[in-house]
C-alpha cells in the first residue's frame, strides 16, 4: 500500500471501553448478580417450572384461605410495627439532633449498639421479659396494675413489641439525619410570627421531616414484611408471617414451586410499595 492510499484509508476501529465509573463498580455488580440476583431468579423460575411448567403454584396460593390469611397477617404485623416506630422514633431522633454533644453521642452509641447485638439473643431476651412469669408481668402485678399475668407472648402483641424494638433504629437514623439538616432559623421565624409550639411542630417541623418519616417508614415496613426469626419465636401459629411460611414450604414440605410463588408475591408487593414511595417522596425531593 502506497503512502497516498494509507492516508485515505479509514481509521481502525478502537476497542470500546467501559465508562470509568462503570468499570470501577463492575466487580461489585458482578458479585451482586452472582450472590443475590441469580439465586432469586432461580427460585422465581421454579415457581413456574416446578413440578411442571405453568401457573398452578400461583393458583394454589391465591385459592388457599390459609395462605391468604398468612399474607394478610404479614401486612398487619408490618403495618402495626411501622405505626408504632414512627411516634416512638421521632422524639429519640429529635433528642439526638438537639442534645449536647456528650448525651447525643451516648444515646447514638446505644442505638447503634442495639443494632450490633445478635438478633437471636435480643429475641430470646424478649421471650424472657414477656412470658407470664417474666419481669414485665411480675412488675405490673407487684405494682397492683394487674391482678393476673397478661398474655404478651405467642400472639400479635409479642410480635409487635419485639419487632418494634428491633426496627426502631431503622426509623431513628433517617429521621435524625433529616432533623439535623433543618435550619433553626425556620423555627425562630415561626415563633416570631406568633406560632405556638404545637403549631410550629405540626405546620413546620412535620412537613419538613416528611421525607425522613417516609424513608424510615418504608424501611421498617419492607424489612418487617420479610422478617422470620422474631415472629417465629414470639408469635404463635395463628400469627405466622409469609417468610415463616416460605421456610416451612422449603424445609418441611420441599415444595419449592409454591415457595417460589409466595416469594414472588412478597417481592412484587415490596417493589410496588417502593415505587409508590419514590413517586410521592423520592422524585419530588429530587425535583426540589
Amino acid at each position: 500500500m502506497t503512502l497516498s492510499h494509507a492516508a485515505h484509508a479509514p481509521p481502525l476501529a478502537r476497542p470500546r471501553r467501559l465508562p470509568a465509573g462503570l468499570a470501577a463498580i463492575a466487580p461489585a455488580l458482578a458479585l451482586v448478580g452472582l450472590v443475590f440476583v441469580l439465586p432469586v431468579l432461580a427460585l422465581l423460575l421454579r415457581s413456574v417450572l416446578d413440578p411442571q411448567p405453568g401457573l398452578q403454584n400461583y393458583a394454589a396460593f391465591f385459592a388457599s384461605t390459609t395462605y391468604l390469611k398468612v399474607l394478610g397477617n404479614t401486612f398487619l404485623v408490618a403495618g402495626t410495627v411501622t405505626l408504632f416506630t414512627v411516634p416512638l422514633g421521632f422524639p429519640v431522633a429529635w433528642f439526638l439532633a438537639i442534645a449536647p454533644g456528650f448525651w447525643s453521642k451516648l444515646l447514638f452509641a446505644v442505638v447503634i449498639l442495639s443494632m450490633w447485638t445478635n438478633l437471636l439473643a435480643r429475641t430470646y431476651a424478649w421471650m424472657v421479659l414477656l412470658q407470664r412469669t417474666g419481669l414485665i408481668n411480675r412488675t405490673l402485678m407487684n405494682l397492683g396494675v394487674i391482678s393476673e399475668p397478661l398474655p404478651l407472648i405467642n400472639n400479635l402483641a409479642g410480635v409487635t413489641i419485639g419487632m418494634t424494638y428491633i426496627m426502631l433504629p431503622f426509623m431513628i437514623l433517617p429521621l435524625h439525619a433529616t432533623i439535623r439538616s433543618l435550619d433553626p432559623a425556620v423555627f425562630q421565624a415561626a415563633s416570631l410570627c406568633g406560632a405556638t409550639r404545637w403549631q410550629a411542630f405540626t405546620r413546620v417541623m412535620l412537613p419538613l421531616t416528611a421525607t425522613g418519616i417516609a424513608a424510615g417508614a418504608l424501611m421498617v415496613f419492607v424489612m418487617s414484611l420479610g422478617y422470620f426469626i422474631t415472629p417465629a419465636l414470639l408469635g404463635g401459629t395463628s400469627n405466622m408471617m409469609l417468610a415463616e411460611l416460605i421456610a416451612q414450604l422449603v424445609q418441611s414440605l420441599l415444595d419449592w414451586g409454591l415457595a417460589g410463588a409466595a416469594a414472588l408475591v412478597l417481592l412484587t408487593v415490596t417493589l410496588a410499595i417502593y415505587a409508590v414511595q419514590l413517586r410521592f417522596f423520592g422524585f419530588g425531593q429530587a425535583r426540589s
